[in-house]
């Protein structure tokens, strides 16, 4: 088979998830994180979005409705992840989740970004984000950019809250 590549510009535009009860699932993402509403089909689906745009996230229950979370080791989505413009507004919103009370499963700094992570009512896993700069990701001796898992630093990152 030829090689092909990817164009450098894509993007991967949406998710659309399977949820089991819409108004929960619009009180996660709307109410807790914060996205808007743009439209309803009834109380089947809806489209949400940051900043205006048709949508970032689609929900349904055209399958789903009533159903129980899949199961963790079941094939299927590992996250959504939503990536924030800067560091202080992943800063606000663990601020926000915390304020809330909202579950937290996880908090990472991976040298290329850092995040936190944590379930919708589905229990979707949800990675809320943001990167450093391209030019401070970490690099091995050969250039080549590296990654790791390593503890957030909550208290950092909520410093810039303040």
């Amino acid at each position: 088979m030829e090689e092909y590549k990817v164009p450098a510009n894509t993007r991967i535009g949406h998710v659309h998830l399977k949820v089991s009860d819409l108004q929960k699932s619009l009180d996660f993402y709307c109410g807790l994180l914060g996205f808007e509403l743009m439209m309803k089909y009834g109380d089947q689906a809806a489209f949400i979005s940051a900043g205006g745009y048709h949508h970032h996230i689609g929900l349904n229950t055209w399958h789903s409705k009533g159903q129980p979370p899949a199961h963790e080791t079941s094939p299927g989505l590992y996250h959504t992840a939503i990536l924030y413009p800067e560091r202080k507004d992943l800063a606000a919103i663990l601020q926000r989740l915390i304020d809330n009370k909202y579950p937290i499963t996880g908090a990472s700094d991976h040298g290329v970004s850092e995040a936190i992570y944590l379930d919708d009512p589905d229990g979707n896993g949800v990675e809320l984000y943001w990167d450093r700069p391209k030019e401070e990701w970490p690099k091995d001796d050969n250039g080549d950019m590296t990654m790791f898992t390593k503890a957030l630093d909550v208290k950092g990152l909520l410093a810039l809250g303040k």
